[in-house]
C-alpha cells in the first residue's frame, strides 16, 4: 500500500518505508497529481503548479522527465494521458483525503449532538498533520495556493475539535492547547472565544476577561480593528455572569464504536452483457450467505480480461440493498507484477477505516486489526468486494467470523485452499453475447451491416470480453471504419490492435506471465516456447524430451500454467494455449530465447518411446 502525504513535507511511503522522490519540483508534481487523484492533470495545470509566472521553454520536457522518474517508483499507478498524467490513489492512501473524510464525519457528529464521536473523528483528522502543507515546496505557485487552503482547513478543523472538547470532556489541558494555538495564530477570533469560554467554565473569570483584552490588543496591532460582535457579546455575557455560559451541553450518547455504513462499490459496467447463468449463480450464493448456512466467501476466478470484476460488480449491485450494513470495496492489486503483495494488516486497516474507525484508533498489529474487524462485522449484513486477490493467504484473515457477512473475491487463481468458498470461473463470451457487447459500444445497426466481419472479430478475440471492449472502443472512435477493415488489421497485428488508450490485452497477459515467472522459471520457459508451436498444444512427455528435464518437472510446469490461467487442459495429459495467449507467448520467445533454441523447439518434437 502506498501512502501519499502532503500534510507536512511531501512524502511517498510504500509498506511503511519512505521512498526518495527527488528534488522539490518533483515533489511538487507528486503533490499536484495527488490533490487531483484519479483524474487527468494536464501539462498546463502541472506547469502552473510547479512554476511561478510563465513556465520556461523546457517546462514540458522537465515535466515528462519528472513523470518518468515517478513512474519508476509508482509503476502503473501513474498513467500518461493525452497531454496529461493521472495518478491512481486508492481509498485510505492520501492523507489529505482521509483528513477531509474524518473532518466531515466529525462535523456531522457535532451537528447531530454527539460531541464524543466528533472528538474521535476530528482528532483522527488532525493526526494526519506533520507540519504545514507541502512544507519545503515553494508556495508562490498555483500549487502553493491549494496547499495554503489546506492549512486554513486545518485551523478550522482544530477549532471544531476544540468546540467538541468543550462540550464532551473539558479539562485544564484544553486551555494549554488553545494558548499554544493562539501563539501561532493570534488573529483567530473564534479561538479567542473558545479560550475565554474554557477559562470561564473552569471558574477563572478574571483570566477569561484578560483573554478578551489580549485578543483586542492582537487585532488592533495587526489589523487595526476591534473584536467582532460575537467576541464582544461573549465578553458582555461574562461581565453579566450569564448563567447560560455554564449550562451543560445537550446530553449525548457515547457510542462504543463509531459505525459507518459504507457504500463503496465502484460503478457497474454500462456495457455488461450476457452471463445470465453466472449472474444467477452468484446472486444465489450471495443470498445463501445471508442465511448463516451458506458460503462465507465466493471466488470469481479466471484469466486476465475474462471479465471477473465486471461479473462480480454486476451481482454486487443487484443485491446491494440486501446488504444494508454496507458494501466495502478493496483492490488487492494481486496481478500487478511491479508491486509487492498487499499484507492482510494493510487491507484490514483500510476496511476498518471504511467502517468508520478513525485512523488514529486503528490497532497497530494485523491480529488486533482482525479482531476489531470481526467485532465490528459480527451480525452485520455486509458485503466485502475484494478485487484481484493473489493468494488465499491474502483473503483468509478477511473471512467474517459469524453469519450475515460475505466476501466476494476475484482472482486469477481459484484460491482452492480457502475454506467455505463457492467458486465460479466465467468462460469466453459466445457469438450472440459478443455481438451485444460490440453493439453496446457502436449500436446495433453498425453491427448488423456486416455480420460476417462481426463474427470474425469475436472469433479472433476468442470471446475475451476485454478484447471486445477494446475493439468496441476503437470502432466508436472511428465511425467511418468498416468492420472488415478492423478485422483485417486484427489479423495482421492482433496484440497492438487490442491496445487502446488505457486498455491493453497484452498488459493483462503480461501481468499473469510475470507473476507466474517470478515463482516458476521452468513454467515461464515452457509457456514462451509453446508460442512457437502452431497448435499451441503439447504433452508432458514432449516437453520433457525437448527440454531434457524429468517428466515430473515437465508435468508440474504445465500444471502451473493451467493454475496461472495461461493454458488449458482439455483432457488429462494434454495442454493447449488459446490463440491470443499463443501470440503473446511467441512475442516473449522472440525477445527472451536464443534463435537456436527457438528453432529446435519449433522443429519436429521427439517423443520418447513408451
Amino acid at each position: 500500500m502506498f501512502e501519499f502525504r502532503v500534510l507536512g513535507p511531501v512524502k511517498l511511503i510504500f509498506e511503511h518505508q519512505p521512498i526518495s522522490i527527488g528534488p522539490a519540483k518533483r515533489r511538487a508534481m507528486l503533490a499536484a497529481l495527488a490533490l487531483d487523484a484519479n483524474h487527468p492533470v494536464t501539462l498546463g495545470q502541472l506547469a502552473d503548479a510547479l512554476w511561478a509566472g510563465p513556465p520556461p521553454a523546457s517546462a514540458v520536457a522537465n515535466l515528462r522527465s519528472h513523470a518518468a522518474a515517478l513512474r519508476r517508483v509508482l509503476g502503473n499507478r501513474l498513467v500518461a494521458r493525452p497531454r496529461a498524467y493521472e495518478l491512481s490513489v486508492h481509498d485510505g492512501e492520501f492523507d489529505a483525503a482521509e483528513f477531509a473524510r474524518l473532518a466531515a464525519a466529525g462535523r456531522s457528529a457535532l451537528a447531530a449532538g454527539d460531541p464524543p464521536a466528533a472528538v474521535a473523528h476530528l482528532s483522527g483528522a488532525l493526526a494526519f498533520w506533520h507540519g504545514t502543507a507541502g512544507d519545503g515546496i515553494a508556495h508562490d505557485t498555483g500549487l502553493g495556493a491549494r496547499l495554503s487552503a489546506l492549512d486554513e482547513q486545518r485551523l478550522d478543523v482544530f477549532e471544531d475539535y476544540i468546540t467538541a472538547r468543550l462540550t464532551a470532556h473539558p479539562g485544564p489541558e484544553l486551555v494549554t492547547d488553545l494558548r499554544h494555538h493562539l501563539a501561532g495564530h493570534p488573529l483567530r477570533e473564534r479561538a479567542w472565544g473558545q479560550l475565554m469560554l474554557a477559562l470561564y467554565r473552569a471558574g477563572n473569570v478574571a483570566a477569561a476577561l484578560a483573554a478578551y483584552t489580549d485578543a483586542r490588543t492582537a487585532l488592533a496591532e495587526h489589523l487595526g480593528i476591534e473584536p467582532g460582535p460575537e467576541l464582544a457579546a461573549l465578553q458582555r455575557a461574562m461581565l453579566d455572569r450569564d448563567a447560560t455560559l455554564n449550562e451543560p451541553p445537550q446530553a449525548a450518547t457515547v457510542r462504543a464504536a463509531i459505525e459507518a455504513t459504507p457504500r463503496q462499490l465502484p460503478p457497474d459496467l454500462g456495457t455488461f452483457v450476457g452471463r445470465t447463468r453466472e449472474v444467477a449463480a452468484l446472486t444465489n450464493a450471495l443470498r445463501q450467505s445471508l442465511t448463516g448456512i451458506g458460503p462465507r466467501a465466493i471466488t470469481v476466478f479466471g484469466r486476465g480480461g475474462i471479465g471477473k470484476t465486471a461479473l462480480a460488480l454486476r451481482a454486487a449491485h443487484l443485491l446491494a440493498e440486501e446488504f444494508p450494513d454496507g458494501q466495502v470495496a478493496v483492490d488487492l492489486r494481486g496481478s500487478d507484477p511491479y508491486l509487492p503483495e498487499r499484507t492482510p494488516g494493510d487491507v484490514l486497516g483500510q476496511i476498518l477505516r471504511a467502517l468508520g474507525v478513525p485512523a488514529a484508533e486503528v490497532p497497530e498489529t494485523a491480529d488486533e486489526r482482525a479482531a476489531q474487524y470481526r467485532s465490528l462485522a459480527a451480525g452485520r449484513r455486509m458485503l466485502l468486494l475484494i478485487d484481484d486477490v493473489a493468494t488465499a493467504g491474502q483473503a483468509r484473515p478477511l473471512l467474517p467470523g459469524g453469519s450475515g457477512g460475505v466476501l466476494l473475491l476475484t482472482s486469477r487463481r481459484p484460491l482452492a485452499t480457502l475454506d467455505g468458498t463457492v467458486r465460479l470461473e466465467p468462460g469466453p463470451l459466445g457469438l450472440d453475447d459478443g455481438r451485444r457487447l460490440l453493439a453496446a459500444h457502436v449500436g446495433k445497426a453498425r453491427i448488423a451491416e456486416d455480420p460476417a466481419s462481426t463474427a470474425t472479430l469475436i472469433r479472433r478475440c476468442g470471446g475475451l470480453p476485454l478484447a471486445l471492449r477494446i475493439l468496441g472502443a476503437r470502432l466508436a472512435s472511428r465511425p467511418s471504419w468498416p468492420l472488415a477493415l478492423l478485422a483485417a488489421r486484427l489479423a495482421e497485428d492482433p496484440l497492438n490492435v487490442l491496445q487502446f488508450e488505457d486498455l491493453s490485452v497484452r498488459d493483462r497477459f503480461a501481468a499473469d506471465y510475470l507473476a507466474m515467472a517470478a515463482e516458476d522459471e521452468l513454467a515461464a520457459r515452457v509457456f514462451r516456447l509453446l508460442g512457437l508451436l502452431p497448435s499451441g498444444q503439447v504433452t508432458p512427455r514432449e516437453v520433457a524430451a525437448q527440454l531434457n528435464v524429468p517428466s515430473k518437472l515437465a508435468f508440474q510446469a504445465l500444471e502451473e500454467l493451467v493454475e496461472a490461467r495461461l493454458a488449458d487442459s482439455p483432457r488429462p495429459g494434454l495442454y493447449r494455449v488459446p490463440d491470443l495467449l499463443l501470440i503473446y507467448a511467441a512475442e516473449l520467445a522472440a525477445d527472451n530465447d536464443p534463435r537456436a533454441v527457438r528453432g529446435a523447439w519449433a522443429g519436429e518434437i521427439c517423443v520418447p518411446a513408451a
